[in-house]
């Protein structure tokens, strides 16, 4: 019944959770940052869709372009995340918290990279 390789995968539940908590978070951005609030949410989904459409391919090489286009997304997040914090947009706790999310899925999806490699 459920075909999609994706929803058996870590990191994918781990990215929509974090983008749950982007969406959460930036729903106070006021409308002079609708530019960065909407940057940091399709970065965040980004991540979610780009492990879900690679993980449909038929070989693992496939699956590892989309993996590091993810990465790339992650790392954008990361950025809209520092400058959202640098605009007191974030506050410490929850940049921390969206900062410590962000590193985890860079790891998960290195090492989920890694292992597509071998």
């Amino acid at each position: 019944m459920n075909n999609f390789r994706f929803l058996k995968l870590r990191v994918y539940q781990d990215a929509k959770s974090f983008h749950r908590k982007v969406i959460y978070y930036t729903k106070g951005f006021p409308n002079d940052f609708f530019h960065l609030k909407d940057q940091l949410r399709r970065a965040a989904l980004s991540v979610v869709l780009n492990i879900a459409e690679g993980s449909g391919k038929r070989s693992d090489k496939d699956f590892n372009r989309y993996i590091n286009n993810s990465l790339g997304s992650i790392n954008e997040s990361g950025a809209c995340c520092d400058i959202s914090h640098d605009e007191n947009l974030l506050t410490n706790e929850v940049f921390n918290e969206l900062i410590s999310l962000a590193e985890h899925l860079k790891d998960s999806l290195g090492a989920l990279s890694k292992k597509l490699k071998s």
